[in-house]
C-alpha cells in the first residue's frame, strides 16, 4: 500500500531519502533497528525519572525538611541548644549550628561550594516549607550544607547527600545502556552474517554476467538461501545452454564449411574465366558471412577470464590496419592505463570491429586510451560520413545496416556493432555513438577497472 501525498511533498521526501538515508542494506536495517532501541531508551529513563525516581526523590526531600524543621522547632522551645544538636544527629543523622542575627552574614559569605542537580528537589521542598526565609543548598564532598534564614537567626544543617539522593538512577541508567549495546552488537553480528550473504550472491551474479564464473555456496536465511540456490540452478541452465548451442554451431559450421571448401577446389580445376572468379567470390562472401553468424551467436562463451592489458590490444589492433591502409591514425594513451579482467579475444573482436568501421569509413581516426580509479574508457574518432542520430540505437541491431541493401560493396553483414556491444556490456562495461569533433562518427567504450 503507498500513500500518495501532494507533488510537492513527495519530490521533497524523494530528496530527502536520496540525502540522508543510507543506500546499503546492512546501514538501513541497522537504522531500523537502532533508532527504536534510542527511542525506547529515552522513553523509559524519562518515564523513569518522571515517575519513580521523582517521587523518591520529593519523598526524600520533604521528610528532610520536616525533620529541618522540627529541630527548628525544638530550639524555639527549649533553651538547651546543645541537647537539640545531639538528638538531631542521633535521630535524624543532621548536625545544626545556628548563628544569630550578628553573626549569620559572615556565614553567607563563606558559603561558596557548588549546587548540584541532586539538590533540586530539596530547593523545592525549601521554598515549599519555608516561604519567607532565605533558603540556600551547597553540596560538597558527598554532604549538603543547607543554610535557613529566619528572623531569629540563621540555621546551617549539614547531611550526607545520601539522605535525599539515590543512586539506584546510575545503575538503572548503566543497565539500560548496557543491555542497550549487548543487543546492538548481537544485531550487528547476525546481520552482517546476512548482508554478507546477500553480497557475495550480488558480486556472483554481476560476475557472472560479465562471464566470470565466481563460486558462490548460499548461506544465511531460508530467504536468502532460497535465492542463492535459485540463481546457482539459473546459472547452471544457462551454462548447459551456452555448451549446447555452441556445440550445435560447432556442428553447424562444420557441415556448412564442408561443401564449401569442396566447391572452392573444384572450381579450381576449372578454367579461369570472369563466372568462375564471381562464383568464388560469393562463396568467399559465403564464408565471410557464415563466420560473422558463428562470431555473434557463439559470444566467446567459452574463453577464461584473464587480466587483459587493453593498450597492448588497442596497438596491436592499429598497427595491423596501419601497415594495410592509407589512413591517417593518431593513437594517444598515458601508459598508466590499468588491466582490464574480461576475455581477451573477445574484447580484441570488439575493438577490432569498431576500428574496422573507422578505417573502412574515414580517412582520419583518432584512438584514445586513458583510465581512472574505477574505470576504463576508449574513444575512436572518424572523419567519415557518420551515423544519423535517430538510428545509433538501430545499428547496435543484429543485421541491421543504415544503407539498407544486402550489397557486399557497401559493408558487412550488420554484425559488428551488434557483436561489439554485447561484449563490452557482458564485460559490465557500456558502448555510445556521439558526433565526432572530426567530423565523423565517436564510438565512446566504457569498461570497469
Amino acid at each position: 500500500m503507498h500513500i500518495r501525498f501532494p507533488q510537492k511533498m513527495e519530490r521533497g521526501l524523494v530528496a530527502f531519502k536520496r540525502k540522508f538515508l543510507p543506500r546499503s542494506l546492512f546501514f538501513r536495517t541497522m537504522l531500523l533497528i537502532f533508532v527504536p532501541l534510542i527511542v525506547v531508551q529515552v522513553v523509559s529513563i524519562y518515564a523513569f525519572f518522571e515517575g519513580s525516581w521523582g517521587r523518591v526523590g520529593h519523598r526524600l526531600s520533604d521528610n528532610l525538611v520536616a525533620n529541618m524543621a522540627f529541630v527548628m522547632q525544638m530550639h524555639d522551645e527549649s533553651s538547651d541548644f546543645a541537647h537539640v544538636q545531639q538528638m538531631s544527629e542521633t535521630l535524624y543523622d543532621v548536625q545544626v549550628r545556628y548563628y544569630d542575627n550578628e553573626n549569620k552574614h559572615s556565614v553567607w559569605r563563606e558559603s561558596k561550594k557548588k549546587r548540584s542537580f541532586a539538590t533540586y528537589f530539596l530547593v523545592e521542598a525549601l521554598h515549599k516549607k519555608f516561604p519567607l526565609a532565605n533558603t540556600a543548598v551547597f553540596d560538597h564532598k558527598g554532604d549538603l550544607n543547607i543554610l535557613v534564614d529566619t528572623d531569629r537567626g540563621l540555621y546551617e544543617f549539614t547531611t550526607p547527600r545520601k539522605n535525599i539522593f539515590t543512586t539506584s538512577v546510575f545503575g538503572f541508567v548503566l543497565w539500560m545502556i548496557g543491555t542497550s549495546l549487548l543487543l546492538f552488537a548481537v544485531a550487528v553480528m547476525f546481520l552482517r552474517v546476512q548482508v554478507r550473504s546477500i553480497a557475495q550472491l550480488a558480486t556472483a551474479a554481476e560476475d557472472f554476467g560479465k562471464g566470470i564464473n565466481t563460486k558462490f555456496k548460499p548461506y544465511g536465511s531460508i530467504e536468502v538461501r532460497r535465492a542463492g540456490l535459485a540463481f546457482t540452478k539459473m546459472k547452471e541452465r544457462i551454462i548447459r545452454q551456452i555448451s549446447e548451442r555452441t556445440q550445435m554451431l560447432a556442428g553447424v559450421s562444420h557441415d556448412l564449411r564442408t561443401p564449401l571448401t569442396r566447391m572452392k577446389l573444384q572450381l579450381a580445376m576449372l578454367p579461369d574465366s570472369k563466372e568462375n572468379q564471381e562464383f568464388v567470390q560469393d562463396i568467399n562472401e559465403m564464408e565471410k558471412m557464415l563466420d560473422g553468424y558463428l562470431a555473434f551467436v557463439s559470444g566467446e562463451g567459452g574463453e577464461k577470464t584473464t587480466f587483459v592489458d587493453m593498450n597492448e590490444v588497442v596497438t596491436s589492433i592499429i598497427n595491423k590496419y596501419r601497415r594495410n591502409s592509407n589512413a591517417l591514425i593518431r593513437y594517444s594513451t598515458n601508459y598508466d592505463v590499468s588491466a582490464v579482467q574480461g576475455r581477451e579475444q573477445a574484447l580484441r573482436r570488439a575493438v577490432t570491429n569498431i576500428i574496422e568501421n573507422a578505417f573502412h569509413y574515414g580517412q582520419t581516426i583518432a584512438v584514445k586510451l586513458e583510465s581512472d580509479d574505477k574505470r576504463l574508457e576508449l574513444t575512436i574518432d572518424d572523419d567519415g560520413p557518420g551515423i544519423p542520430a535517430d538510428k545509433r540505437d538501430d545499428v547496435f541491431k543484429a543485421f541491421y545496416r543504415v544503407e539498407g541493401s544486402r550489397n557486399k560493396d557497401t559493408g558487412g553483414v550488420g554484425l559488428g556493432l551488434a557483436i561489439a556491444k554485447d561484449v563490452i556490456v557482458s564485460h559490465g562495461g557500456s558502448i555510445q555513438l556521439e558526433d565526432s569533433n572530426l567530423g565523423g562518427l565517436r564510438v565512446l567504450i566504457s569498461l570497469p577497472l
